[in-house]
């Protein structure tokens, strides 16, 4: 009964090991002095997006195709996690010469 038992146990830790999603990353881009840096990113969805503002004043990123819009104070960092695949523009609307493009994988 308990060779059973363990067999159960081993058969459930190896399928919950590999039912374990993979982590996820967190890519950086900056705005700085009016310029979005990098200009090209790649990430997957469910990754981590790290938006830094070193200017002195207030930044969006905002998907020309409407996945998203994010308002960044001056001097701050905000994240947003990636939730569709797809190659997205995105520019400030403060600053419309700022653009970038993000290609988000599966």
């Amino acid at each position: 009964m308990q060779q059973g038992c363990l067999r159960l146990m081993v058969a459930a830790l190896a399928f919950g090991a590999s039912a374990i999603p993979a982590h996820a990353a967190t890519i950086q881009i900056v705005m700085e002095n009016l310029v979005i840096s990098p200009a090209e990113a790649t990430a997957k969805v469910g990754d981590t997006i790290e938006l830094v503002n070193k200017d002195v004043f207030a930044h969006t990123a905002t998907a020309k195709n409407g996945d998203f819009d994010v308002t960044m104070p001056p001097k701050r960092t905000v994240t947003y996690v990636l939730k569709k695949a797809g190659n997205v523009d995105y520019y400030c609307r403060f600053h419309p010469n700022m653009k970038a493009t993000l290609k988000i994988e599966p």
